[in-house]
């Protein structure tokens, strides 16, 4: 078999090792967020579906995209949805106990307070918005 086939093979399968090791981290820290959840609810006065917004003074990338992003939803969605913003420097121990990596991350809470998904870094308005839509379809 030529070396460049061999190698192609080898550049796929990390790629693919890659993609699952990623999935199951999201798996792992949804599941965790959703167990930790339940012990300390978030404070959204009631309103749910809602977004969880980790972030730092500090982040550039929050302040400059992610910021103006979840800003944009409204007009993308046509209504409003409560946005929490935590501060992980302030919080560290909430960060800790949903599973932040890095910020931004956001996470989207269904109508009884539970994460369904979790986005670390930033993330499009759009996106945002298919991610909430899967939420209000029943079932």
């Amino acid at each position: 078999m030529p070396e460049i086939l061999v190698r192609f093979m080898i550049a796929v399968a990390l790629v693919l090792f890659a993609v699952a090791l990623f999935h199951l981290m999201n798996w792992v820290i949804l599941a965790r967020a959703r167990k930790n959840s339940q012990e300390k609810q978030i404070t959204v006065n009631g309103q749910f579906p809602a977004i969880l917004y980790f972030t730092t003074p500090e982040c550039i990338t929050c302040r400059t995209y992610q910021r103006p992003q979840l800003r944009r939803l409204s007009t993308i969605l046509g209504k409003d949805f409560p946005v929490v913003e935590v501060d992980a420097t302030q919080q560290p121990e909430l960060a800790t106990q949903w599973g932040v990596l890095s910020v931004p991350t956001t996470f989207i809470l269904d109508h009884a307070g539970t994460p369904r998904h979790v986005n670390h870094g930033a993330v499009r308005a759009e996106k945002l918005a298919e991610q909430l839509k899967q939420v209000l379809e029943p079932g």
